[in-house]
């Protein structure tokens, strides 16, 4: 086929492609106007597919929950299914679909199976994000201490206090400056080969609020703040774990 004929067809094809891409995007976004999501930006051709976790004892997880899916969904960068108090989800069958973990629980304890179905999940290349006492879930459990990074020793009475970014390279902090939130500070222990993004003073001493990690070929991303569904409601509440959650997705980071 000479040049001249081939030109047309090329250019026939192109439209083609072209139309065909075009009519998928006003799909997606009649579809995420339905739901109530804002369309995926250019680019990114669906959401993240996110298993959003809550439960466990003495934390409005119900209510933490409600403000969390809301922010999720409303970004339009994550496909949200929510699980109530069942840390069975966390087994290998159940997270086979998803590419994140957004997790809130406190306390309780988790079999053999759950842990190594999140861990293993992870390590395969998925995401790991949690907050406030997702420091806390599983208390004395080394391995998932492990995995998280840190652990929670305690917390003085919910407050006002500053936050400063210690880490502006990372995508989940640039743009970034210190800011005041109110809620309760947790004091946590930590591994300090973790990336420390932001901390606060608590008797003169930094404590950790945001930090990073690697599992294997995933990421774990950890927040101190999100006592309850007042605090979650606070802009930068909102921000850093919109950033965190994309970042241990593997996504660029945009808001």
């Amino acid at each position: 086929m000479t040049l001249r004929r081939m030109v047309p067809s090329i250019v026939l094809s192109g439209l083609i492609l072209f139309t065909a891409h075009a009519a998928s995007r006003l799909v997606g976004t009649a579809q995420a106007q339905a739901t109530g999501q804002d369309a995926p930006a250019a680019g990114q051709a669906k959401p993240i597919k996110t298993l959003l976790l809550v439960g466990g004892e003495i934390h409005d997880w119900k209510g933490v929950g409600d403000v969390v899916e809301a922010q999720l969904k409303t970004s339009g960068k994550f496909d949200v299914t929510r699980v109530n108090n069942d840390l069975d989800a966390l087994k290998a069958d159940r997270l086979e679909s998803f590419d994140l973990v957004v997790f809130y629980w406190t306390l309780g304890t988790i079999t053999e199976e759950q842990k190594r179905g999140l861990m293993n999940f992870v390590a395969g290349g998925k995401g790991f994000a949690t907050f406030h006492s997702g420091a806390d879930s599983f208390r004395g459990d080394p391995d998932y201490r492990a995995f998280v990074g840190g652990y929670f020793i305690s917390h003085p009475a919910y407050r006002q206090y500053q936050v400063s970014i210690t880490e502006e390279k990372s995508p989940i902090t640039a743009g970034l400056d210190e800011f005041l939130i109110t809620d309760e500070q947790y004091l946590t222990d930590y591994d300090p080969r973790v990336k420390v993004l932001a901390n606060a003073l608590h008797k003169g001493k930094p404590w950790p609020v945001l930090w990073t990690k690697d599992w294997g070929k995933g990421r774990v991303f950890y927040s101190a703040l999100g006592h309850d569904a007042k605090a979650c409601q606070q802009e930068m509440f909102k921000r850093t774990l919109l950033r965190g959650a994309q970042w241990a997705a593997g996504w660029e980071v945009k808001e």
